[in-house]
């Protein structure tokens, strides 16, 4: 289970880079109009195990909030795909997948480097 934050506000994404200082964060950029986005997201709500409580874990509806995705595309150099994962660990991206490559396992090695 994931305790999906709903990211709605750009002021977040300062908030975002901040906890990560503390506690790794995890971005899914999510179509609601993309049944290959919406199977991804799935896989990784059954794949995500107790192991996510110690992320923090945002949601973004890319459709309903596209400026946000731009300005996490812009911030942090990562290229804009959807579905897309970005995980930030001390301000840093240490991971970036999208589509078939999102990975549970993937995410949890990457806060634990």
């Amino acid at each position: 289970m994931i305790n999906w934050i709903p990211l709605t506000e750009l002021s977040q994404l300062k908030d975002i880079l901040q906890l990560s200082q503390t506690k790794p964060c995890l971005i899914f950029k999510h179509s609601t109009r993309c049944s290959i986005s919406s199977m991804a997201l799935n896989r990784l709500e059954r794949a995500a195990d107790e192991s996510f409580n110690e992320l923090n874990s945002y949601l973004l509806d890319l459709i309903s909030y596209r400026e946000i995705s731009n300005a996490i595309a812009d911030e942090l150099s990562v290229e804009h795909q959807s579905p897309q994962i970005i995980t930030i660990v001390k301000g840093k991206v240490v991971l970036h997948a999208s589509h078939n490559a999102i990975s549970a396992n993937d995410i949890l090695d990457a806060i634990t480097v």
